[in-house]
């Protein structure tokens, strides 16, 4: 794999950067509830601003659709930015423009600007060759550190790099050599899905089952399965475009062979949780987290592995009567990774779940990517790593 990273670049000093950044952070009444994804991104900024670098920030914030949307300023995380760094942050209410333009002018060498959410203008999202040329005129390079969109077509990781030298901030280097890792993985490995939708993990599992030793599917995921061989799911979370997704994936023996499914289940009956087999759930039953047999089965699995990967909750971590299979088999990911394996956590709740065990500093990659994760591993073209990552 070869990188086209920004530590290939020697010069900074009287330079502009235009760095890509994913700064989506929850924001709550104007109060900011995670700033994982912030902090994630300090290592670049702090790499270009010792180095003399203008260093200009661009993130997206929600998806305001083209529309200027007050509770979607960027203004929030700059103030926060300012915080984690422990040097002065300035902010731009315009991202593109006079206004953009005077705002880097006036930075001093090192200095680091936030401009407005890039999601205020519809040619971000169409991918407009304008708004790129308006970005890129802003500055002499352009560093995508965003590789939770490098899925999407959008202007500020796809179209912006015809205008500027392209690079790979280090964050996007970390994720890239983290998921290369899950492609060409040390044996056993072992997969771990929960979630709801299998339509977005059907690509996944189809690129890492010939290397893995077992694929173990949890929350959602599985009540497709229990549904599509005619079992009664009740109320229970399913995706309801599964059935022909699940009939293709069983029709390869191989990769059904690998697949492990609960052997027993958490339901809420009666207001009261009850560990059940899959096939004694009523009408009015919904599963809501894998049971206390399926947790052994799966540790088992996980005990011996040498590369992990683990995304998607496996029931309702959110209640506190409905977690305790996913923060069992997070914390068992956190305990053999550092060492006896390569662990790699992935996806907003997945995350969060982790995050509740208290052990995600012994993960050896908690990744940002989210959909983007799953899209490289899976093998879809990814607009925004073009011509910065060559395999």
């Amino acid at each position: 794999m070869i990188i086209k990273s920004v530590k290939k670049l020697h010069r900074f000093v009287g330079r502009t950067v235009i760095l890509r950044t994913d700064f989506n952070v929850p924001i709550i009444k104007g109060k900011i509830q995670d700033d994982y994804r912030i902090r994630a991104g300090l290592d670049t900024i702090k790499y270009l601003s010792e180095r003399g670098a203008k260093v200009v920030v661009i993130s997206h914030l929600g998806d305001p659709q083209g529309c200027s949307v007050d509770l979607l300023s960027l203004r929030p995380v700059a103030l926060r930015l300012r915080r984690l760094l422990g040097s002065p942050v300035n902010f731009c209410s315009d991202t593109i423009g006079l206004k953009a333009q005077a705002a880097i002018k006036r930075l001093p060498a090192g200095g680091v600007l936030l401009l407005e959410n890039l999601r205020f203008y519809p040619g971000e999202y169409k991918n407009e060759k304008k708004f790129a040329r308006d970005l890129a005129e802003l500055g002499d390079i352009y560093i995508n550190d965003a590789f939770s969109v490098s899925h999407r077509r959008q202007a500020s990781v796809d179209v912006i790099k015809s205008y500027l030298p392209a690079y790979a901030g280090l964050l996007l280097e970390k994720e890239v050599r983290a998921l290369a890792k899950i492609l060409k993985p040390k044996k056993p490995m072992i997969v771990i899905l929960g979630g709801a939708k299998i339509s977005t993990k059907a690509p996944l599992i189809n690129r890492l089952y010939k290397n893995s030793h077992k694929i173990l599917i949890g929350g959602g995921l599985a009540n497709n399965f229990f549904q599509q061989a005619g079992q009664e799911i009740g109320k229970s979370l399913v995706d309801k475009d599964s059935g022909s997704v699940i009939h293709r994936l069983l029709k390869n023996r191989d990769l059904a062979s690998k697949l492990v499914l609960p052997v027993d289940v958490v339901v809420k009956r009666r207001g009261q949780a009850r560990a059940i087999k899959p096939n004694q759930v009523r009408v009015n039953d919904c599963i809501l987290d894998v049971g206390p047999n399926t947790i052994n089965l799966f540790s088992s699995y996980i005990k011996s592995a040498k590369t992990i990967l683990w995304n998607g909750p496996l029931g309702k971590f959110e209640e506190k009567s409905f977690q305790f299979g996913t923060l069992a088999v997070g914390s068992l990911v956190a305990a053999r990774s550092s060492g006896l394996a390569y662990g790699v956590v992935g996806g907003g709740e997945t995350v969060s779940a982790l995050a509740l065990t208290g052990l995600s500093e012994y993960v050896d990659w908690v990744s940002t990517g989210g959909g983007a994760s799953l899209s490289y591993i899976g093998g879809e073209v990814m607009p925004g790593l073009k011509e910065i990552i060559k395999n």
